[in-house]
C-alpha cells in the first residue's frame, strides 16, 4: 500500500513537473510568437472592399457596379434573425461563450490532423477566422495557428461579439463572386438578406465551408445536404423548434439571381464614367483635387464603395441609343446584303444539332428583339426557316432591300430584289425579327402551333458604325451618349475615342472669324472655280462643291446654309488660315492643326464630343462649355468627396456667336438640313460630309442642347452614293430630338444686345425692296447693317422688321 502511494505521489510529481514545463514552454512559444504580431486594433478599423455604384442624374437609375469583390456591407439588424444563427450553429456553436478560442475544438482538430498525417482541419472560431482573413496568411501551419489564437484572444477584449460577428458575416466568401451574406442573398435567392426565410438562411449558412464546391447552381444536391445539416444543428442547439425545422425542410428552394436593375441602355456611358474615374483617382490628380483617400486609381474606385452620380438622363439616353441603332440599320439596308452569319451543311442531323443548341420561344421577338434562324427552303417568293422548334417564313417583300452591295449606286433608289433565291439558300444562318407594327399576340406561344410559320423579316448587323452625343449648354452635362451600334459587339466609344474629319461641319469656325474680320451675314462672296498650286507646283488642288456646280456671287449666310465649299475656301484665304486655326483652338480643338486651306473644309480629325463642345458658344452667348459626365462623387456614407463644377469659359464675343448661330439656323430653314424643319422648334445646325462620302456628320443646336451625330466605317470606306450628312446623320439627330423636344420648352435662342435685324435681298445683300426676288432676315452688329435699298422693309402686317436690341 505504501508502495502504491509512493508511485502515485511520484507520478503526480512528474506530472506536475511536466505541466510546469509545458506551461513554461507554452509561455515561451507565446512570447516568441507574439514578437511580430500585427496590431489587432486594425480589425476595429476594418474597411472591407466595397462595391462602387454609378447612378444617372435622377439618383435612382443604376448604371452599373464597379468592384473587385461584390460585397454590400450591412448590419446585423439588416439580416434575417436566423442568418447569423445558421453560421454560428455550423461554424462556432460556443461563439457567445468562448474568449476567442475553443480549446476542445482545437484538440479535436489536432487529433484528426494526427490521424490524417497532415493539417486537414483548423478548429477555428469565428473570431479566429476574422483574424486569419484580416491579419494573417491563410497557411495551415501550427505556428500560424498559435498567432491566430493569441490575436483572437486579444480581439475579444477589444471588440464586442456583435462587432466581430458583423465583420465576419460581411467578410466571408460565399461563392458565385459573392462576398458577405447580402451579396450571397442577392446571388442565390434574388432578395435582400433581411428577407431570407429559415430554409434560405440554412443554405447560405452552409456555404461557409467549400462555397464553390457546394454552389447551389452547380451542385444543388450537395447544397441540399448541407442545408439539412445546418437545420439539424439549429434544432440540436435549441435555436429552432421541431415545427420550424419540419417547415424549413419542406420549403422548396428557388435559386435565382436578383435583377440588379442596371439600366440596359447605359453600357457605353458607364464605361466612359469608369475611364474618367480612373483618371480622377490617379494619385497626382486625387491629391490635386484634395481627395482624402487612402488608395488610388483602380483600387479606389473598385474598393471604396463610392456613390457616383452622373449627368445622364435615362429617357434621353434610351432615345439616343435607339435613334443611332435605327439610323445605322436604315443606312445598312440601303447598302445591300452582306450575306449570312454563317453557313452549315444541309444535312438533317447537322441542322437538328444546330437548332437544339439554340432554344427559342416566339415571345422573344416581341419588342424588336432579333433571333438567329436557319434557312431550310427557298422559293422565288419566300424562304422557310427554323428557329428552335418553331417554323418561320420570310416573304420576298421582307428581303427586297437585300441587293448586292455597290457604293456607286444610290441605295435609296436601287431596284428591289425580285427573287429570294438570289439572297438566301438552305443552310444559311440569318438574323430575323418580328414584322413591324404586328400585334404582339401574333407571337403568343399559346396561339402559335410549332408547325405554323411565324411571319419574319430579314435583318443583318450593320458594319457601319456611328456615335451620338447630347450636352446641356448651360452646364456641359452629357445627357446622352452612344458610341457604337451595339456596345455588346464593340466597346470602342466613337463618341469620345474616334477622331474623324468633320467635313463641312467645321465651316462655322471659319465664318465666325470672318464676322470678326469685317464680314457680315450679307457680305457677298464668290462661288466659282478655285485652283491652288502646291509647293514647287508639284500638286494642284481643285476643290469642288458637293453638287459639282458653281453659283457665282453668294451671300455669306447662303454660302453656309447651302454648304458652298468654294465660298468657304475664298473666305478662309482672305481672313488667313492662322486666324482660323487660332479660332479652332479657342473653341476647344486641340493638337497641331495645320494652317492649310483644306482645314477650312474640315480636313482635320476631331471627335464627336469635341464638335459638340465647339458648337456650344454659338448658342450659349459666346461661352464654350466643356462636357461633364460626373456631377458628384460620395463616399460609402454619403459624404461628398468631389462635385466637379461646370466648366464654362468665354470663347468669342456674344454678337459674333449669335450671328453665326443665325446663319446656322439658315442651314435648317433653307439649306442642307431643311428636312429638320419638320421638328417645329427653333433649331440650328450644320451637316458635314467628307470626300467620297466616307464620313457623315450633323451637329445640331437648340436653346438648351448641343448634339452631334457621326456616321462612318471604322476602316475608311465610302458610305455609298449621296450618303452625306443630310441623308445619313441628320435623320438620327431628328429621331433623338423628337424625344428631347418633349423635355424642354419651345423657347427661341436669346438675342444679345447690340444687334439689329434687317430683311435683305438674297441675291444682292442689300436691303430688300418690292423688286427683290427673294429675301431673308439676318442679324447685324449695329452699324454694319445694309444701308442701300428702298426704305426699311416691312412685314405683311406693316410692322417694321428693322429692330435695334438694347
Amino acid at each position: 500500500m505504501n508502495q502504491l502511494r509512493k508511485i502515485f505521489l511520484y507520478t503526480c510529481f512528474i506530472g506536475l513537473i511536466c505541466a510546469i514545463a509545458g506551461v513554461a514552454v507554452l509561455a515561451v512559444l507565446i512570447q516568441w510568437a507574439s514578437r511580430d504580431l500585427p496590431s489587432f486594433k486594425s480589425v476595429a478599423d476594418y474597411r472591407p472592399l466595397l462595391v462602387t455604384e454609378v447612378y444617372a442624374a435622377d439618383k435612382e437609375t443604376l448604371l452599373g457596379y464597379l468592384y473587385h469583390e461584390k460585397r454590400f456591407v450591412i448590419s446585423l439588424e439588416d439580416m434575417a434573425p436566423m442568418l447569423p444563427e445558421a453560421f454560428i450553429a455550423t461554424e462556432d456553436a460556443s461563439f457567445y461563450t468562448h474568449s476567442g478560442i475553443n480549446p476542445m475544438a482545437i484538440i479535436r482538430a489536432f487529433v484528426r490532423n494526427l490521424q490524417a498525417g497532415e493539417v486537414t482541419q483548423g478548429g477555428s472560431t469565428i473570431t479566429q477566422q476574422v483574424v486569419k482573413a484580416l491579419l494573417l496568411s491563410p497557411d495551415r501551419e501550427y505556428i500560424r495557428k498559435l498567432k491566430e489564437a493569441i490575436l483572437a484572444y486579444r480581439l475579444e477584449r477589444y471588440l464586442s461579439k456583435r462587432d466581430i460577428l458583423t465583420i465576419y458575416l460581411n467578410l466571408i466568401y460565399l461563392g458565385d463572386r459573392a462576398y458577405g451574406v447580402e451579396a450571397a442573398s442577392r446571388a442565390y435567392f434574388g432578395k435582400h438578406a433581411k428577407d431570407l426565410t429559415l430554409a434560405e438562411c440554412a443554405v447560405i449558412g452552409g456555404l461557409a465551408q467549400s462555397p464553390s464546391r457546394r454552389n447551389p447552381y452547380s451542385n444543388p444536391e450537395g447544397t441540399r445536404l448541407r442545408q439539412i445539416h445546418v437545420l439539424s444543428r439549429l434544432l440540436e442547439l435549441g435555436t429552432i423548434t421541431q415545427d420550424l425545422y419540419t417547415e424549413a425542410l419542406a420549403e422548396p428552394l428557388n435559386y435565382h439571381r436578383m435583377d440588379d436593375g442596371i439600366f440596359t441602355d447605359g453600357a457605353c456611358y458607364m464605361e466612359e464614367v469608369r475611364r474618367q474615374l480612373l483618371d480622377m483617382f490617379r494619385e497626382e490628380n486625387a491629391n490635386a483635387l484634395g481627395l482624402n483617400i487612402d488608395r488610388y486609381g483602380e483600387d479606389a474606385i473598385y474598393q471604396l464603395g463610392l456613390r457616383v452620380y452622373t449627368a445622364m438622363d435615362p429617357e434621353l439616353q434610351s432615345a439616343a441609343v435607339q435613334a443611332l441603332r435605327s439610323g445605322l440599320e436604315t443606312l445598312d439596308r440601303r447598302q445591300g446584303w452582306l450575306g449570312p452569319v454563317e453557313k452549315i451543311p444541309v444535312e438533317a442531323q447537322t441542322m437538328a444539332d444546330w437548332l437544339a443548341k439554340r432554344p427559342f420561344a416566339p415571345e422573344q421577338l416581341v419588342g424588336g428583339t432579333w433571333a438567329l434562324a436557319l434557312v431550310t427552303k427557298v422559293e422565288r417568293q419566300k424562304a422557310d426557316v427554323k428557329i428552335g422548334d418553331y417554323s418561320g417564313r420570310i416573304e420576298l417583300q421582307q428581303m427586297s432591300w437585300a441587293r448586292q452591295p455597290n457604293p456607286a449606286i444610290d441605295g435609296m433608289y436601287a431596284a428591289p430584289v425580285q427573287n429570294a433565291a438570289a439572297v438566301l439558300a438552305p443552310g444559311d444562318v440569318v438574323w430575323v425579327s418580328a414584322l413591324p407594327a404586328t400585334d404582339k399576340d401574333a407571337y403568343d406561344p399559346a396561339k402559335i402551333s410549332i408547325d405554323t410559320p411565324i411571319p419574319l423579316m430579314l435583318r443583318q448587323v450593320p458594319k457601319v458604325q456611328g456615335a451620338i452625343v447630347s450636352m446641356l449648354l448651360g452646364t456641359g452635362d452629357v445627357l446622352a451618349m452612344s458610341g457604337s451600334y451595339n456596345y455588346e459587339y464593340s466597346q470602342f466609344n466613337r463618341a469620345t475615342q474616334a477622331r474623324r474629319q468633320p467635313g463641312s461641319s467645321f465651316k462655322p469656325i471659319v465664318y465666325s472669324v470672318a464676322l470678326d474680320k469685317g464680314y457680315t451675314a450679307a457680305s457677298i462672296v464668290l462661288d466659282a472655280p478655285f485652283v491652288s498650286m502646291g509647293e514647287h507646283f508639284s500638286q494642284i488642288w481643285r476643290p469642288q462643291n458637293y453638287e459639282g456646280v458653281f453659283h457665282g456671287p453668294t451671300l455669306l449666310a447662303t454660302a453656309l446654309a447651302r454648304s458652298r465649299n468654294l465660298c468657304t475656301i475664298r473666305v478662309a484665304q482672305e481672313i488667313g488660315m492662322p486666324a482660323v486655326v487660332e479660332r479652332a483652338r479657342q473653341l476647344g480643338i486641340d493638337g497641331n492643326i495645320p494652317e492649310e486651306l483644306g482645314v477650312s473644309l474640315g480636313a482635320y480629325a476631331v471627335s464627336p464630343m469635341t464638335m459638340t463642345e465647339v458648337y456650344s458658344p454659338f448658342a450659349n452667348g459666346g461661352k464654350l462649355t466643356r462636357h461633364r459626365f460626373i456631377t458628384r462623387i460620395a463616399d460609402n456614407g454619403g459624404n461628398t468627396l468631389l462635385a466637379p463644377p461646370p466648366d464654362v469659359q468665354e470663347a468669342i464675343n456674344p454678337q459674333t456667336a449669335y450671328i453665326t448661330l443665325a446663319m446656322l439656323k439658315g442651314v435648317v430653314q433653307r439649306g442642307t438640313a431643311a428636312r429638320a424643319n419638320s421638328l417645329g422648334r427653333p433649331l440650328a445646325g450644320k451637316t458635314g460630309t467628307t470626300n467620297d462620302e466616307n464620313d457623315a456628320w450633323f451637329v445640331g443646336l437648340t436653346p438648351f442642347l448641343s448634339s452631334t451625330v457621326y456616321v462612318g466605317y471604322d476602316q475608311n470606306a465610302p458610305l455609298g452614293r449621296f450618303e452625306g450628312g443630310a441623308r445619313s446623320a441628320l435623320p438620327i439627330f431628328m429621331d433623338y430630338q423628337r424625344v428631347a423636344n418633349t423635355r424642354f420648352p419651345p423657347d427661341d435662342f436669346p438675342v444679345p444686345p447690340g444687334l439689329v435685324f434687317a430683311r435683305v435681298d438674297e441675291s444682292t445683300g442689300r436691303l430688300a425692296d418690292p423688286s427683290s426676288r427673294g429675301s431673308i432676315i439676318l442679324p447685324f452688329i449695329e452699324g454694319t447693317q445694309p444701308s442701300v435699298g428702298v426704305g426699311r422693309p416691312t412685314g405683311e402686317d406693316g410692322s417694321n422688321l428693322l429692330r435695334i436690341l438694347d
